[in-house]
């Protein structure tokens, strides 16, 4: 990058005054020295929200806000809440958002409750139109989502192609026109709605191109097919026939009840080398954390790691009862990835991971002292303990997620091309800034140098990248630096997890404590004991009296095995903080037990995309 780039860069970014100690801190981990660190910033986004043009969104609260108002939103513009209508902002600007509405029923509300012939001529079309307008916005919520299950045949009117090509249309347009390379980047996007038996196997699809080839297709939906295969095979016959790209992003794998990360196919049929490549190809990153749950691991699955059992969504979407676990969680996924690539060759779980927010407000707020709401109509803290669809109450969603991205400049194609190699994370919403480099040759020095981040470029590759064929007598080494949120609580611990396939064919798994604040002293098993708590339930205030600003490290995996296929992950541990329940109680002058069972604190996190060894 040029001096003068460069100059203009850093003034950009000081014009944002809330994020000069970030960039101060970011400036030491990555100086000049080395090509591809000084090509890399980190910028944040949400890459799953949803507008008044999704159904669900609009029969929930939100007939106001749309693309306009999240793009303006993020950006940092002071906006107008659509569900109890008092002025809100964001508390640090974005630096990128995906606007990701529902392709069934794409706009169908707004029109409908404007009277568009097309959708009011249909006789339930007509009765649901009175409903919306005497404020029956729920009822009209369950009919849909009912028939939807039952007879999606009866609802077809609302994916009525002029309809949904002028939301379409519109979406494009507000994209390109927020769109603004160096500074903010809009993507045009929507979310495919997959929901066999009421399971999850959602999709967020976005494109690094503009309206006038987003204009050349329409998004596909749940109507043209449930099935994920058909799906990737979608986007690659479009992306060769309109000269496009995509990129495809799982979310909630935690609602799948097994079936997200599966060793057979949705016909029953093995996983084989087609399903891997193409899920390779089209689905780069997997969403582990939103408002609806962390999918990060289970306390069934990992009974051993004391930070499994975190922010769990307790049901499915249809509120049944989640019954299957593996398959269903990042962790698991990842191994099984491993499992299934050394059979058929082609690893089809291989994914980088990122969190969003899954707002349904079109405000990505991830902030527990900025929570609005998954839904509009339960963004208040009176409204919280109301179910909201069924089985979910406002208290159970979690204000969270938000995607790290490595990338070389704030445009559509260099954050495309980021997710492409997987330099991204996610983050349960404070703007932990974390740096995961892999090799062979890392040393101590190289954690205290100035110009971490260049020696990793160097020495190592980073995170979503590959190391193979160990050089003998070598366990490979790793770069890690972690630096707290300025606005944030402090940082308990960083942990590697580490995943890997025995001699045997089994999965295995092992959390490493690699970095920790203070003095504490680790058990026989190298785990340091709890960080402590200062948060105040009479006040909800905390004290980083506890914790540390950074933790960085070199670490050396003590169990290697040349022969084994692994993978690393970094999970880095805040401190822990006020929960929004605790938060609402206090307003609501409560005590935290009103919020029904809800945590009154929570210790966020931050989690790397792997590094994978091959042998």
């Amino acid at each position: 990058m040029s001096t003068m780039k460069n100059i203009e860069a850093i003034r950009g970014f000081f014009m944002r005054p809330e994020r000069a100690s970030v960039f101060l801190l970011a400036i030491l981990l990555t100086t000049v020295s080395g090509v591809h660190a000084t090509e890399t910033r980190l910028l944040w986004g949400d890459t799953h929200l949803h507008t008044s043009y999704s159904f669900d969104a609009y029969t929930l609260g939100n007939a106001t806000a749309d693309p306009d108002t999240a793009y303006r939103f993020a950006k940092g513009l002071p906006v107008i809440h659509p569900g109890h209508r008092a002025r809100v902002t964001i508390d640090r600007p974005l630096d990128f958002l995906v606007v990701t509405d529902h392709a069934e029923g794409l706009g169908a509300m707004a029109e409908l409750a404007a009277g568009n012939p097309v959708l009011v001529d249909n006789e339930r079309g007509a009765r649901w139109r009175e409903m919306l307008a005497d404020g029956k916005l729920n009822a009209v919520f369950t009919e849909i989502v009912g028939l939807g299950t039952q007879s999606p045949e009866d609802i077809e009117f609302l994916y009525d192609g002029r309809v949904f090509r002028s939301a379409w249309s519109q979406i494009a347009e507000a994209a390109d026109r927020h769109n603004d390379p160096g500074n903010f980047t809009a993507f045009i996007g929507w979310e495919w709605t997959s929901t066999p038996d009421g399971l999850n196997l959602h999709r967020i699809i976005f494109t690094p191109d503009g309206k006038d080839k987003a204009l050349q297709y329409l998004p596909y939906s749940l109507n043209d097919s449930e099935k994920p295969r058909d799906l990737w095979n979608w986007l690659a016959k479009t992306a060769a026939d309109v000269g496009t790209d995509f990129v495809a992003i799982g979310h909630n794998s935690n609602l799948s009840n097994g079936r997200f990360f599966p060793l057979v196919d949705e016909d029953g049929r093995p996983v084989d080398v087609d399903y891997a490549k193409l899920r390779e190809r089209w689905e780069p990153v997997e969403e582990i954390t939103q408002y609806k749950g962390d999918s990060e691991t289970h306390p069934l699955l990992a009974p051993s790691d004391e930070f499994a059992d975190f922010e769990r969504y307790k049901h499915l979407l249809d509120g049944g009862a989640l019954e299957h676990k593996a398959g269903s969680y990042a962790r698991s996924g990842l191994i099984r990835g491993l499992q299934l690539e050394a059979e058929i060759g082609v690893n089809p779980y291989k994914f980088g991971m990122i969190g969003a927010t899954d707002t349904h407000t079109g405000l990505a707020s991830a902030e527990e002292g900025n929570f609005l709401g998954k839904y509009a109509q339960d963004s208040i803290p009176e409204t919280k303990a109301k179910e909201t669809v069924p089985g979910s109450y406002g208290w159970d969603a979690s204000a969270m997620g938000f995607a790290g991205v490595w990338a070389t400049e704030n445009t559509r194609e260099a954050i495309v091309e980021a997710f492409r190699r997987k330099e991204v994370y996610a983050t349960t919403g404070p703007r932990i800034q974390l740096r995961f480099f892999g090799g062979w040759d890392f040393g101590s020095k190289d954690a205290g140098a100035k110009d971490l981040a260049a020696r990793g470029y160097e020495k190592g590759v980073p995170m979503g990248g590959d190391l193979a064929n160990a050089p003998k007598g070598k366990s490979p080494t790793f770069l890690i630096s972690a630096v707290k949120d300025p606005l944030d609580g402090n940082l308990d611990r960083v942990q590697v997890v580490k995943g890997w396939v025995a001699a045997d064919g089994s999965a295995q798994e092992r959390i490493y404590d690699v970095a920790w604040s203070g003095d504490r002293k680790p058990d026989n098993d190298g785990r340091p004991p709890p960080v402590g708590n200062t948060v105040s339930l009479e006040s909800g205030r905390y004290e980083n009296t506890i914790g540390t600003a950074e933790l960085t490290t070199v670490w050396t995996d003590p169990d290697f095995d040349p022969e084994l296929r692994a993978l690393y992950y970094l999970r880095v541990i805040q401190i822990p903080t006020p929960r929004h329940t605790l938060l609402d109680t206090i307003a609501l002058q409560q005590a935290p037990e009103a919020s029904e069972g809800h945590a009154s604190t929570i210790q966020e996190r931050a989690y790397s995309s792997p590094i994978w060894y091959t042998p």
